[in-house]
């Protein structure tokens, strides 16, 4: 009796361009992190797999771990290299795990 009913009100002043305005802000900001973060991860991605592809006998390389060793097996559909780290002692490395290639050797001759 007292209490009168409440009744909901229209949205005032809710159009498009009101819209758009408040998801300005958000594209920019993916824009912004796309040049400076994505993109440039993508190309250090690419050129490490290139230098991943291209090792070949002889090279010298670093691992994720620091070791570094030379080249002594490479086999093209295997995961996996062999590497020498001292005289006589060889290791298997996975080429994933290929942080550098220090020196490039000429192409062995068969």
């Amino acid at each position: 009796m007292f209490i009168s009913p409440a009744f909901a009100q229209g949205a005032v002043g809710t159009d498009t361009l009101s819209m758009i305005g408040n998801f300005v802000p958000f594209i920019l900001i993916f824009v912004i992190m796309w040049f400076l973060i994505i993109r440039p991860q993508q190309r250090r991605v690419k050129t490490h797999q290139e230098m991943i592809k291209n090792v070949r006998r002889g090279d010298t390389i670093v691992t994720s771990g620091g070791i570094i060793g030379k080249v002594t097996k490479v086999t093209e559909d295997a995961a996996d290299i062999e590497v020498e780290i001292a005289d006589g002692v060889k290791v298997k490395v996975a080429r994933a795990m290929i942080s550098d290639v220090r020196s490039k050797s000429e192409p062995v001759k068969a």
